[in-house]
């Protein structure tokens, strides 16, 4: 319980709960990935722009949960060490869509399948519908989270 009755009671707070899975499952993806010069940041825009070829730096910054700063330095170290190319002018507006470069997908592929082991590390010991209930219940709260159109 929380001391002197005041806050949220750590043990037994869900957003708490969350919170500690988000930083374990960020750690294990830390660990795998620093062998292949990658962090989790580097691993998603590189994964985001597998799935999402020409995103901006924006969508890949919102994609990411970074800053689009953090986003622009990750973009041009990526560019200069050849895992992504870009426009050298935006062939609309201002944004340079980024695409992976064949070592890029090379790198990629070697990135996804360390990210793949802590997943599967991280569902040892569920049933399928435990983690199909896991994974229903998460889309439900972040839904309830982006809509809030319902007060409590």
């Amino acid at each position: 319980m929380s001391q002197n009755g005041a806050g949220v009671d750590l043990d037994t707070s869900l957003g708490y709960l969350l919170k500690e899975a988000s930083s374990a499952l960020r750690a294990a993806m830390e660990e795998v990935l620093r062998p292949l010069g990658m962090s989790v940041t580097h691993y998603s825009c590189l994964e985001l722009l597998a799935q999402r070829p020409g995103l901006s730096n924006s969508e890949l910054a919102r994609g990411a949960f970074v800053t689009r700063q953090t986003m622009n330095v990750l973009l041009q170290a990526l560019e200069r060490d050849g895992y992504v190319t870009r426009p050298a002018e935006a062939p609309v507006g201002k944004a340079l869509p980024a695409r992976l470069t064949p070592r890029g997908r090379q790198s990629l592929e070697k990135a996804t399948t360390a990210v793949r082991s802590v997943e599967l590390k991280m569902l040892t010991g569920m049933t399928e519908q435990e983690q199909s209930a896991a994974f229903r219940s998460l889309r439900s709260m972040i839904e309830a989270l982006k809509n809030p159109t319902e007060a409590p």
